[in-house]
């Protein structure tokens, strides 16, 4: 992997990464935001120490490990990438509460236009805040949108220390299992 300067990475703030997407997937998951690594890169979950793809691969979605750079593989398999807020940030807790709002809004079209089966949003506090579900856990939603159920897992993130890779492919691997069902 290319090493990237804090000047490089500072210069991808803001920057909007393109989703991996097409009609009809089984799973579209959906990050917060893309971090600054990931911006700079143009790879979703690009940073190391982010669990995404070791987790995908744990819980079955992908035969093997894909790397960041291999994101568009995904689309064979079924899935996509896309996020809740479109801009990157060092850290998530940079969004306001209004680019939740506004993202939930936006990513809700994404949905209705494009009809995945499931919509993943992995980070619970970015789902209750995006779509004003207080009360959500981490698991299948009663929310639809259009013909899409909505589930939400745990945040990849490394910063994440409530959940294992373990833990996390277990959860990942449930919504696999009703993806097929």
């Amino acid at each position: 992997m290319t090493r990237f300067t804090k000047a490089d990475l500072e210069a991808a703030r803001d920057r909007l990464v393109p989703d991996v997407i097409a009609d009809g997937l089984q799973v579209l998951f959906s990050g917060i935001n893309p971090g600054l690594l990931t911006a700079a890169t143009g790879h979703h979950f690009a940073r190391p120490g982010n669990r995404f793809w070791p987790v995908l691969h744990l819980s079955g979605f992908t035969p093997r490990l894909l790397k960041p750079a291999e994101q568009h593989e995904l689309l064979a398999y079924g899935l996509g990438i896309t996020n809740v807020v479109a801009r990157a940030t060092a850290r998530a807790d940079e969004l306001t509460a209004e680019e939740y709002v506004e993202g939930g809004r936006l990513l809700e079209a994404t949905v209705a236009l494009r009809r995945p089966r499931w919509l993943a949003v992995v980070g619970v506090t970015a789902y209750r805040t995006a779509f004003g579900d207080r009360r959500a856990q981490v698991g299948p939603q009663e929310r639809v949108i259009g013909e899409s159920r909505v589930w939400v897992l745990p945040n990849p993130s490394g910063l994440n220390a409530h959940w294992t890779a373990a833990t996390m492919a277990e959860e990942f691997a449930r919504l696999r299992e009703a993806s097929l069902a």
